[in-house]
């Protein structure tokens, strides 16, 4: 349901208590004393029909009783009782609640229900919103809110805390309260039976008293609703997150590396970094992101330098900035010569920079003017440990103006209690970030960096992939079929090959042989030396078995690795039955690099992919690296930037890269793959072996099932929806109508410096120039769950693809509304391609569900008006100068509007 009602639920006008009481120490009074002492300003009605009066107010013995439906009701009776109680307040018109009551997951004797479901059905006709059950309640302070049973009230200010744990939400509401941090909602989610996080994050993303979204989650339940408005509010504000459970769980059987290698909070981990949110480790390193977020200004890179009055610290930050990945700035040699100038001769003469133990303030000036002008400087570090020779205070009096205004952000560490207090609020009152230790500062530093780095992947344009991938979706569903239908879960080793071949995925050519006489026979063909294994469906790591032989070289030398090899499995594995072997011609690559790529599922977020070094001992070297699909090459690439032998496949001493667009390209097929065919439920390319000559699978293990969900559906991020591409003819031309991709950046830039500067104005009623390339990701970098834009495609006389227009749709989270805009190169007006834009762009809507799509058109726009009467939009209003259309895409086609044809 999403945004529905929460405006009830957040900034409620009135405000109803169900359960209230005097009874010393209970939930009703407690609750009731915070209601009263929040400093709401509208009516707070009590509801118990033993009390005529509760906390000195009117009590009212029943919902029907009340003066009329409050806009939120607070529940904190007996669990058999709140989904009568939800039934009268929906009733009655109360479209937001907050259940307090714990035990609704209790089944009812009658028929079995859970109180938790029945709630929900009593709450669903009425669209009443329900937050919780089982949960502390919520604080909005900014209108005087405190409808919770927590033990303090939150200061006001502008971060946005939401937590599943209740005994956590208060323990931090205590914790920010003795540390002045205010809150503009504080809120606890309980179970989570409605409001979750994808609905609370898609309101606090466009709520202009939230400055950033602080999440602590134990559990996703609706993963696409989650990464939509995740991804979504990431854009606008901060989202930082602290994830329960990182702890692995127990080990699991999985047929593959992949399957054991994917664990779920690396899983979680890459669904956060997609979204472009920021995860920290401990509640504490939240607030302190939230701060830091607030008051470093941006940088772009990880280079850090370091200034200190000592070694030691200067040491500590550096252990810690290697061990969080990020790197010392190297000093220009213009920097080495400035710093020579105003530093003792027994200075460090490098990064860290020490001023020695006895630096007066001015000294710390001089050195930092170098520092923060450095352009080989990303950010810096200052470092103080107090001594008796210049008091702290003085040194941030001196220091705090110049490095406000510094042209490179900077953070500060005033190391000790007493001897820096005062200095330490010098800075912070100046707006520099402030810590205790310098492992925490370097930490905030390298927070900022992966904050920057998630928000760049949001950003980020991805090369094209090459026409000529076309996936033979058809040819992997009939493997997989036949398979199930032979009642195997495990694709034999040619089976695996085949299906990777029909996504591209270059494989090397294998034979089955089932006795010596076929493995000679397949030898001669494919040409010595060759590869033999073992073909065993009960046999998944054959190289446990010692059913693996490589680089055979001769006939003879063939015949006996077959009898050793049957021998071997044999005895390891005498259950186990023997089909026969694969003879694959050997792969001589000498510098080559064993990798892994595969598919594992999750039960949350679906299909994942992982990447990281492979061969025999891949798990416990545990390189690896897990993305959701769909994949594009930046993507692609991040996902292998993630890994340690990242750096090794950039080439290193006589060895050259490797061919970086091929295993990009090969990571983006296999994620096709994942998300074309449901019943891949692990996947296992092992070794993938890659040089500057391309990638190839040597082998690979696939396991199936019969798919429950099919469809995109069961990805956390809807993928590009290909079969929404369409022919269509315009004045002679064949167009491609097709959504919009990451890739379209540059062909959609081409297209806006073709549209005039009035046509501009009046598309985005505001004259503009040139768009900047963050509003041109944002344009062409879509979520398809929420929005669609559909371009037209053409060539031009050169015979390369240009775009003619495009018509775009943003729905609202519960697909309820979307809002439309159409825009058509300047060249090609009024001759019809609006009209073939906007009709696909209905066509989607309606068969999607959404009730409603609307627009605002400027009332000079004569020709977008016409075109809204032509396809069925009426006038809903008019106002300074704007004129708002309408469309109801589920009822009969409405009369036409009336506006003045264009001249």
């Amino acid at each position: 349901m999403s945004t529905r009602n929460l405006d009830s639920l957040l900034h409620p006008r009135s405000v109803a208590l169900i359960g209230a009481s005097d009874r010393p120490r209970s939930l009703g009074a407690t609750v009731m004393r915070n209601l009263l002492r929040g400093g709401f300003s509208g009516p707070i009605w009590p509801v118990n029909p033993k009390r005529t009066r509760v906390a000195g107010v009117h009590c009212f013995p029943g919902i029907a009783g009340l003066p009329e439906a409050p806009d939120l009701a607070v529940i904190c009776t007996p669990a058999p009782t709140v989904p009568a109680i939800v039934a009268q307040l929906g009733a009655r018109g109360t479209r937001a609640a907050v259940v307090l009551t714990a035990g609704l997951e209790a089944r009812r004797p009658a028929d079995g229900r859970s109180h938790a479901t029945v709630m929900l059905e009593a709450a669903r006709p009425h669209l009443l919103r329900i937050l919780g059950p089982n949960c502390v309640g919520l604080l909005v302070p900014g209108v005087g809110l405190n409808a919770s049973f927590a033990h303090a009230a939150a200061l006001p200010g502008t971060l946005a805390f939401i937590a599943q744990s209740g005994a956590l939400t208060t323990a931090m509401l205590d914790w920010a309260r003795a540390r002045g941090i205010g809150f503009s909602h504080f809120i606890s989610l309980g179970n989570s039976a409605d409001v979750d996080f994808g609905d609370l994050l898609d309101h606090l993303a466009s709520d202009p008293g939230t400055r950033a979204i602080l999440l602590y989650i134990e559990s996703i339940r609706h993963a696409r609703k989650f990464m939509s408005a995740a991804r979504a509010a990431a854009r606008n504000k901060p989202v930082i997150v602290v994830k329960a459970g990182r702890a692995p769980e127990a080990a699991k059987a999985a047929a593959s590396h992949t399957g054991a290698l994917a664990g779920a909070d690396e899983i979680y981990d890459a669904a956060f970094r997609r979204a472009g949110m920021l995860r920290v480790d401990t509640t504490r390193e939240l607030f302190q992101a939230a701060e830091t977020l607030a008051r470093l200004r941006p940088f772009e890179g990880r280079r850090l330098a370091i200034l200190s009055n000592g070694g030691g610290p200067a040491v500590m930050a550096t252990d810690e900035l290697a061990a969080r990945g990020g790197a010392l700035a190297r000093l220009t040699p213009e920097t080495l010569a400035a710093l020579d100038a105003v530093l003792p001769a027994i200075w460090s003469r490098g990064n860290p920079v020490d001023v020695i133990g006895d630096a007066p303030a001015e000294r710390y000036l001089e050195a930092l003017g170098p520092l923060v002008t450095d352009p080989g400087v990303d950010a810096v570090l200052f470092l103080h440990a107090p001594t008796a020779i210049v008091p702290a205070s003085t040194i941030a009096r001196v220091c705090a103006p110049a490095l406000a205004a510094a042209g490179r952000p900077v953070l500060a560490c005033w190391m000790g209690a007493a001897a820096v207090r005062h200095a330490t609020k010098i800075f912070t009152e100046a707006g520099i970030p402030t810590y205790e230790t310098p492992e925490e500062a370097v930490s905030a530093f390298m927070q900022m960096v992966r904050f920057r780095e998630n928000q760049r992947q949001l950003m980020e344009t991805p090369p094209s992939i090459p026409e000529s991938f076309v996936p033979d979706a058809a040819a992997a569903q009939r493997l997989i079929d036949a398979a199930l239908a032979a009642g195997r879960e495990l694709l034999s080793e040619p089976e695996s090959k085949q299906l990777l071949g029909t996504y591209g995925i270059p494989v090397v050519e294998t034979r089955i042989a089932r006795d010596l006489g076929e493995v000679q026979c397949a030898a001669r063909e494919l040409g010595f030396p060759v590869a033999l294994k073992i073909l065993s469906p009960d046999i998944t790591h054959k190289s446990d078995v010692g059913g693996v032989a490589l680089d055979i070289a001769s006939p003879d030398a063939l015949e006996a690795a077959v009898d050793a090899m049957l021998g071997r499995c044999r005895e390891l594995r005498p259950a186990a039955r023997l089909e026969g072997f694969t003879v694959q011609r050997m792969v001589r690559r000498g510098g080559a690099h064993e990798l892994i790529a595969g598919i594992a599922s999750d039960a949350t977020f679906g299909p994942v992919i992982l990447f990281g070094q492979g061969g025999t001992a891949v798990e416990a070297i545990a390189d690896e690296a897990i993305a959701l699909p769909p994949l594009n090459r930046a993507l692609a690439a991040d996902l292998i930037g993630r890994t340690r032998i990242a750096r090794l496949l950039a080439g290193y001493r006589d060895r050259p890269p490797v061919d970086h667009a091929a295993l990009e390209l090969a990571l983006v097929q296999l994620a096709q793959l994942a998300a074309d065919v449901p019943e891949i439920i692990e996947l296992d390319i092992n070794p993938l072996l890659v040089d500057e000559q391309g990638a190839i699978a040597l082998d690979a293990r696939v396991r199936v099932a019969r798919a429950p969900e099919r469809g995109a559906a069961r990805l956390a991020i809807r993928p590009y929806p290909r079969e929404l591409e369409e022919r269509a003819e315009f004045e002679g031309r064949e167009l491609l109508l097709r959504p919009i991709r990451p890739e379209d950046r540059l062909l959609h830039e081409a297209f806006l410096a073709r549209i005039s500067p009035e046509d501009m104005r009046t598309r985005f009623f505001r004259t503009v120039r040139t768009l900047p390339g963050s509003e041109l990701a944002r344009l062409t970098q879509i979520d398809y769950e929420r929005e669609m834009a559909f371009i037209a495609l053409g060539v031009d006389e050169r015979g390369d693809a240009e775009t003619l227009g495009v018509a775009r749709a943003h729905t609202d989270p519960e697909n309820h509304a979307a809002e439309f805009a159409v825009l058509v190169r300047s060249d090609l007006k009024g001759r019809g391609l609006g009209s073939i834009l906007l009709a696909k762009l209905v066509r989607y809507c309606r068969a999607r569900g959404t009730q409603i799509l609307h627009g605002e058109v400027l009332a000079e726009n004569a020709r977008m008006l016409h075109l809204a009467e032509a396809s069925g939009f009426r006038v809903e209003s008019r106002d300074a100068g704007c004129v708002h259309v309408r469309l109801e895409l589920q009822a009969p086609a409405a009369p036409p509007l009336s506006v003045p044809r264009p001249s």
